[in-house]
């Protein structure tokens, strides 16, 4: 259960209420006029009583550290003697969320922090300093503005990160929670039998944007060998939805067997999704680089042997161009 106290803040609890339908977690709203740590004391009670066993109190942030907000806190701490006390830090602020970190621990002692908008590497200094100054973890890193992109911290996986060696774990676990594994199985059989149509292009395309934004994914991959510069591309998130919008512009036919959208199916196509025929065309020519590279990862057209018998291989291929 999930309590807003930040009565200060305009739409603050508007703003939780908000995230909470959208991760299926009940808010306490309380009543008009509540103080803080009556919010926290009634929803605590309020926990207990519909057997909720995990509360999440939000207290209001600031930038700089006054006495009625560590008195609020202290009191909040006293009253309801909290498992974790959690300090959230911005990792753009530097040497300033340090101090913040230093001077809220000195009067809480809080059991770990979370370190938001770590989206370059850069940053990682932050994570270091506050953990030198204070002594306490990172339990969790932000790496972007949606709460899907908070992620349980690893400190190895960052220093591999700065040190361009990639994040393979991470991209593994993001892969696990969002790709379906039924669909996969069906995918890899529809490769092999080279029945890969646009409609499934559609699908795996779903299934990246659920991952994560493209340049996270790619500051995942190591920086050696085919993914060396993959680090300094520069994505634009809107060719996905622009893709998306063009194959759902299209008749189901169409979606099936790509090799019957002529030049008027193209512009009727270009019209329907809102995008040029020139766009139409660089998304059919993806389509097709990667319905090669799957037909190539699939062993296909092996070279044949001495004995007459067609030795397996794997034919070489391009990574299909990524949307610029």
């Amino acid at each position: 259960m999930l309590v807003s106290v930040d009565i200060y803040r305009p739409a603050a609890r508007d703003q939780l209420r908000v995230i909470a339908a959208e991760v299926e977690a009940p808010v306490w709203e309380g009543t008009p006029g509540d103080s803080p740590l009556k919010l926290s004391q009634r929803a605590l009670q309020e926990a207990r009583d519909s057997a909720h066993d995990v509360l999440i109190i939000d207290t209001a942030g600031r930038l700089h550290i006054d006495d009625e907000l560590m008195t609020e806190l202290r009191e909040i701490k006293d009253a309801l003697n909290p498992q974790e006390i959690l300090f959230v830090a911005d990792a753009m602020l530097g040497q300033d969320a340090v101090r913040s970190a230093e001077q809220f621990h000195t009067q809480l002692d809080f059991t770990g922090f979370i370190l938001t908008k770590l989206d370059g590497d850069a940053r990682g200094g932050a994570a270091l300093s506050i953990n030198s100054v204070t002594g306490k973890p990172i339990k969790f890193v932000g790496n972007g503005e949606k709460y899907d992109a908070l992620e349980q911290f690893h400190p190895d996986r960052l220093a591999s990160r700065i040190l361009g060696m990639g994040d393979i774990l991470s991209l593994i676990e993001k892969a696990e929670e969002t790709i379906d594994h039924e669909k996969a199985l069906e995918l890899q059989k529809k490769v092999l039998k080279s029945t890969f149509t646009l409609e499934d292009f559609r699908d795996q395309l779903r299934q990246i944007r659920k991952m994560g934004s493209l340049e996270q994914i790619l500051g995942m991959l190591p920086s050696i060998g085919p993914f060396k510069d993959l680090s300094k591309v520069q994505i634009d998130e809107k060719e996905l939805g622009r893709t998306e919008a063009i194959i759902n512009s299209m008749t189901a036919k169409e979606r099936r067997n790509h090799q019957i959208i002529n030049g008027s199916r193209r512009k009727r196509i270009a019209k329907g999704s809102g995008t040029s025929v020139q766009q139409v065309n660089q998304m059919l020519k993806q389509y097709i680089q990667t319905l090669k590279m799957m037909k190539g990862m699939a062993g296909g057209g092996g070279k044949t042997s001495k004995k007459g018998k067609k030795g397996k291989r794997m034919k070489g291929f391009r990574l299909p161009q990524m949307p610029m």
